[in-house]
């Protein structure tokens, strides 16, 4: 089959952070950037930083970038993602960092958009191994909703997921077989309180931190 007029291409679930932008990474690196695209979901969280970031790294790696607004989701639903005067707990056996239906909508939107462009790879940032505890990070939720999906708009997505399984030590590997670490390290923010450098305190910056304190000793 000659794919010259047709390439493969990707589309990557992007928020600026280390995650999503380790998978942009990946998908440059199988499918070309001028063969990916990034889609950057707005959806009130107090961590705006990131879509500051994800602008700004989109436009540095040459991949179109598509925005949309979700903050309609703040009409339904509370959590200390989106309310500033709410503090972060983690002791609950849920965070109240947990965004209900977050995930779900980002698949939803993605795959919609995806359909339109005729791509068929969605790459996802999500992780079971080292994570908040969230419910639709976890493999069997992605897998099911891809069987939905592809019911739903009789289409055959292929959901990628290629940190599910990794720690954030391997992750911070990966990014260095990328050729991405550097990068990464210096231009991504996954601050919950959304404090440019990281607060070094939430949940998400220790996480991100102990990693990286990891795969530098172990990198020597």
């Amino acid at each position: 089959m000659n794919h010259s007029n047709n390439p493969q291409s990707a589309l990557v679930i992007f928020s600026g952070g280390q995650d999503s932008t380790t998978c942009l990474f990946q998908a440059i690196t199988e499918f070309g950037a001028a063969n990916v695209q990034a889609i950057t979901f707005a959806y009130g969280q107090r961590h705006a930083i990131e879509l500051q970031r994800a602008a700004w790294i989109a436009q540095d790696l040459g991949v179109k970038q598509t925005v949309l607004d979700l903050s309609l989701i703040s009409a339904i639903t509370n959590n200390a993602l989106m309310d500033e005067n709410m503090q972060i707990d983690v002791s609950g056996s849920l965070p109240n960092t947990f965004v209900d239906g977050r995930n779900t909508l980002f698949l939803l939107y993605a795959a919609i958009y995806a359909k339109s462009q005729n791509i068929k790879a969605i790459f996802m940032g999500v992780c079971e191994t080292d994570f908040s505890g969230y419910p639709d990070c976890r493999d069997v939720f992605v897998k099911s909703m891809n069987v939905s999906l592809n019911l739903a708009m009789a289409y055959d997505f292929n959901i990628r997921t290629p940190l599910m399984y990794l720690t954030k030590k391997e992750t911070w590997a990966l990014a260095d077989k990328l050729g991405a670490f550097d990068y990464i390290r210096q231009h991504t923010h996954t601050c919950y309180l959304g404090v440019e450098g990281g607060c070094h305190e939430c949940p998400s910056c220790q996480l991100r931190e102990k990693g990286l304190r990891e795969y530098l000793a172990e990198r020597g």
